[in-house]
Parts: structure tokens; sequence; C-alpha cells
């Protein structure tokens, strides 16, 4: 521009042809959460979301935690553990479910549901093979924020609950198995793996992922004969690289699965769906087929089995007979080393929370944490997950559009 050009301009014009400093964004402000820990309903369920190290790292940050008298009992914490962490010991379930943030194993009863505030936040599994639309109705009703820790995914799209939870129950089935093929349990009375000049038992385990790896594991050390299945090549191929040695894989075939089967003296049935539910793929017939004591063992039955004959059974009454053969279909394996199991929750349970106290609540964490987002099907009123909606015949909206109406 001409020095000519220039006079005409006022000082204001002049000004604004000038380069301006840009405004720094204004950063989150923490925001201080209550957190509550109810005492489990369900008397088969001993795990605790949080220990009292997770208390005291929550408390360290600032937050209230609030943990439920006799909470963390089954996994031998007592009220004393948790109160010289800093947490408030409440003897009323109702105060607990009135924190910003409510975090448990099972999912809430309708009465506990009740007793939270619209705009909060639920943590806990969903349970797909028992969901009711009872209870997602409730849900919408009250308004909360409900997120499923099973969906959870981290910063590489794995689930980091599932993952841990599935190690645990993978390195516990083979210690079941060992149990109930005992005589004592009316099994085939042979021990799990195998001596000198006795042939080996037979170990057929359906589904390559985490829980069929690490009973993979489980099982070699104690020297049984293993076969795998899977649908995936990709998984078989994974699990052989991760175990390090070569081991008898099949894809899914119903003619192969079949004779295995019918020669096996264990079956873990931990195929996963991506979806709603678990496809069956141990047929009536297949099980009739297998040895009298012989014992099956569904660990994908929380998400409604891959075996035909599989029913969902309790701690306190693990196994149940058909056709001759043991069957052991309770949902929540973990709940068997619950020490173990809460301390493994807390790790990942802890900084997901002081996350979203340093982001400025729960809305920002949703908006600003891909993976957090995955974890939620109900917001405030809206069903926002598709599969869900699909399996109970609801309507829902896309939560990613949800918060992008937040711009």
């Amino acid at each position: 521009m001409s020095k000519q050009s220039q006079e005409g301009l006022t000082p204001l014009t002049q000004t604004l042809l000038y380069p301006q400093e840009s405004l720094a964004p204004v950063g989150k402000k923490h925001q201080r959460l209550s957190i509550g820990v109810p005492k489990e309903n369900n008397p088969h369920e001993t795990r605790v979301p949080l220990t009292p190290e997770a208390v005291a790292i929550l408390v360290g940050n600032g937050h209230e935690v609030t943990v439920e008298t006799h909470a963390g009992e089954g996994a031998k914490y007592d009220d004393r553990q948790f109160s010289e962490a800093g947490a408030r010991i409440s003897y009323s379930a109702e105060e607990v479910f009135g924190c910003d943030v409510v975090i448990k194993i099972d999912p809430p009863t309708e009465e506990e549901l009740e007793w939270m505030k619209p705009g909060h936040m639920l943590i806990s599994t969903l349970q797909m093979a028992k969901l009711e639309p009872n209870f997602i109705k409730a849900l919408l009703r009250k308004k909360v924020i409900a997120l499923a820790y099973e969906f959870l995914e981290d910063a590489a799209g794995g689930r980091p609950i599932v993952r841990t939870m599935s190690e645990i129950a993978g390195s516990t089935v083979m210690l079941i198995a060992a149990e109930y093929l005992s005589s004592m349990r009316d099994g085939k009375g042979i021990i799990l793996g195998g001596i000198t000049g006795v042939p080996p038992s037979r170990i057929v385990i359906i589904g390559a992922g985490t829980v069929g790896e690490y009973a993979a594991r489980t099982a070699i050390g104690l020297g049984a004969e293993i076969k795998i299945f899977d649908r995936s090549l990709y998984r078989l191929r994974r699990l052989k690289y991760a175990i390090g040695q070569q081991i008898y894989t099949s894809t899914l075939n119903a003619i192969t699965l079949a004779e295995a089967i019918s020669r096996a003296d264990v079956v873990i049935g931990a195929l996963r769906s991506e979806g709603t539910r678990s496809p069956f793929v141990v047929t009536e017939e297949m099980v009739a087929s297998m040895q009298p004591g012989s014992i099956i063992i569904d660990v994908s039955i929380d998400q409604g089995g891959c075996v035909e004959t599989s029913e969902i059974s309790t701690h306190k009454q693990p196994v149940y007979k058909k056709y001759g053969i043991i069957h052991y279909a309770v949902p929540n394996i973990a709940a068997r080393v619950a020490r173990t199991s809460s301390s493994a929750l807390s790790n990942i349970f802890a900084p997901y929370l002081i996350e979203m106290g340093d982001c400025g609540g729960v809305e920002e964490t949703i908006f600003t944490n891909k993976g957090f987002l995955k974890g939620v099907y109900a917001h405030k009123g809206s069903l926002t997950n598709a599969h869900i909606a699909r399996s109970l015949g609801m309507s829902y909206k896309d939560l990613a559009l949800l918060m992008a109406a937040r711009l």
C-alpha cells in the first residue's frame, strides 16, 4: 500500500492491517467429583471397583469418595482400610447413589436407579445376556449418563477391562477344569495335563482371543494336549505367535470341531461377538457325543454363550449336568479371585476418574476422549448404542452427533 493510500486510513483501520495476536485457549477448570461406591446387591459378586489404594489416589487428587459400608468385604477390604485411605463410609445406599459418579460392578436395580440424579453418571457392566427393556427405560426416565465399562476403549482401540478380566478368566478356567475333572467332583477322575506313561488330557478351546490365549498357556504348562478353534485366521496366527510354539489350530469347521469335541476331556467356550450375543457353535448333538464326566466351561455365557446347552449358573451353584457332561457357566468368573480382579479394575478406573476431573467433568470427558465416548450407551434420556437398540427394538440417537451439537 502506498504512502498516499495510508494517509487516507483512520488509526483504527491501520491497526486492523497489522498482524494480530491470537487469544490463548482458556484451560478447563478442574472439577471436584463426588464418587460413590455402593455395596453390590448380588451375593455372588465379590469384586469392588475401587480398592483403598485407588481411593487414596483419587482423594489425593481432590475428589471425594463415598463407600457404602461392607462394599469391599468380598475382596477382603474392610471399612477401616477405606476410611484410612480418605473415603467417607456411608450406611445409606441412597446417599451413595446420590454422588456425581456412581461406580459399581453389576448393573443397579430399578430401585437403586431411582436414587440417582439427572445428569449424574453410572459406571457399571451391562450384561447383555440378561438385559431387559425395563432397565433401559428406567435409565432414560432418570436422564442419567450410563457407561458400560466393557465397552470402554483405549487409544489403540482395544477394550482394556475386557482384556484384563479375560486374562484372569483364561488363567482361572483351567483351575476350574482341574477341580471338576476329579473323582471327588464326580468328574472323569483324570488329572489335568499328564504324567509319564499316561496320555495327556485333551482340551478344546473355542476362541483365540485373550481368554483362549491365557487358557492355552495354562494348559500347555500343565502338559495337556490342546486344540484351538476360531473363525479368524488372523487371531489364530496371533495366538501362535504370542505363545511361541507350534500348537493345533483350526478355523471353525463343524465336522472337524465335532470330532475334536467328541474326544475332549475339557471344552472351553471363549468365542465373543462384536455384536450383542455370541453365536452357538457347539450344538446339543456335539455335547451328547462327549464322554460322561467331561466338562464344558462356557466363558462367553455373559453374551449368551457359544454352547447350545449352556445356562447361566452362579458361584453358589456353578455346575449342572446335561447328557452326563458337567457344565460350568458362571458369567463373572473373575469374581472367584476377587482381590486380584478388584486391583485390576482399580488400575483402569482410577486414571479415568482422574481424567474426568481434570477435563472439567463428565460431559467434557465424553467430548474429548473418544474411547470413553464408546462406553456411553445412555445420555440424558437418549439411548445411544445401536447394538442395544436393535436387540431391544428401541430407537437410539448417535452420541457423536449429540456431542457435535455442543460446538
